[in-house]
């Protein structure tokens, strides 16, 4: 786990799977009063006990869950239901024009989780994940903001965050991630699978053309771990973590959420994890020989 700290604010960075878990239940047993939890999957039943100590200890537990994801019709249900029958209040989304696929905590309104990871038994210890704590206020501010707009569904009910760490989509995704991918001026470094977006692969594209050095991480065996998280790298200086993928089903029709951090030790990490998956080259994606197929299906990529 890494961190830097600047004034009262310190992030924190989680990679291994034997660090997934204590790291999310560390933020659970410091929460004293509220904790709003954001879900798109959850079958890790070590995570279900530790929300339903949350619970006992006299936390509010609010829970903002999908109603969509492929092959868990049923269980969105069933998990419903066990969060409910423990004392946690469950609001399913409900916006039918977006899918709900954003993935975070927000503890006493002060210390936030932002992740590409599912609370999964495959997630916590399987996949190629990535998981941002932020002790930032104002990320903590302009989450549960958006998680009480979202709690009610409503067109008009997204409050664009006062803070620019947050990137929220489909409001915000393809222009927030187009402008600081074309202000990068030495290296773009991304793990993400899904890389099909036709506009964003034409910009990486044209960034090789001036010069800048563009890797792409999603094949292969990721240092034995599932490809499943998503990381943005800008010039060793600025980091991009979260639930978007760079297609056009995330960009541009899903609720997603990422955190932009810029801090040394957090950015250090991940290039330090980035050259070690790139060493491998079975790990590699050429998207220049044979583009991939654009995805059009939200489904496609249920993740």
């Amino acid at each position: 786990m890494a961190s830097h700290e600047i004034g009262q604010r310190t992030d924190r960075l989680v990679l291994a799977p034997a660090g997934r878990r204590e790291g999310v239940f560390e933020l659970l047993r410091s929460t004293q009063r509220t904790l709003l939890l954001s879900v798109f999957r959850c079958d890790d039943f070590k995570m279900l006990d530790e929300l339903a100590a949350t619970v006992k200890r006299g936390v509010q537990v609010r829970v903002l869950i999908t109603q969509r994801a492929r092959g868990w019709r049923e269980k969105l249900k069933d998990l419903t239901a066990v969060l409910r029958s423990f004392g946690a209040d469950v609001q399913p989304y409900d916006n039918p024009a977006m899918k709900y696929h954003a993935k975070y905590i927000i503890a006493d309104d002060s210390r936030v989780l932002v992740t590409s990871l599912n609370f999964t038994r495959k997630c916590f210890e399987t996949t190629c994940d990535f998981l941002v704590f932020s002790d930032d206020l104002e990320v903590a501010s302009g989450l549960r903001n958006l998680f009480e707009a979202d709690c009610t569904a409503s067109p008009n009910g997204f409050v664009v965050p006062a803070t620019p760490r947050l990137i929220v989509g489909p409001d915000q995704s393809r222009k927030r991630l187009t402008q600081m991918l074309s202000g990068a001026v030495s290296s773009i470094q991304i793990v993400d699978h899904r890389v099909t977006d036709p506009e964003i692969i034409g910009l990486l594209a044209e960034k090789r053309r001036q010069g800048v050095m563009v890797q792409v991480l999603g094949n292969g065996p990721m240092a034995g771990l599932i490809c499943h998280g998503r990381m943005l790298l800008i010039d060793q200086k600025t980091a991009i973590i979260g639930s978007i993928h760079l297609s056009r089903p995330s960009l541009d029709l899903r609720r997603e959420v990422a955190i932009v951090t810029e801090e040394p030790n957090v950015v250090s990490e991940l290039y330090d994890y980035f050259q070690t998956l790139a060493s491998d080259a079975r790990n590699l994606m050429n998207l220049w020989t044979t583009p991939p197929a654009p995805s059009t299906d939200e489904d496609e990529e249920d993740e």
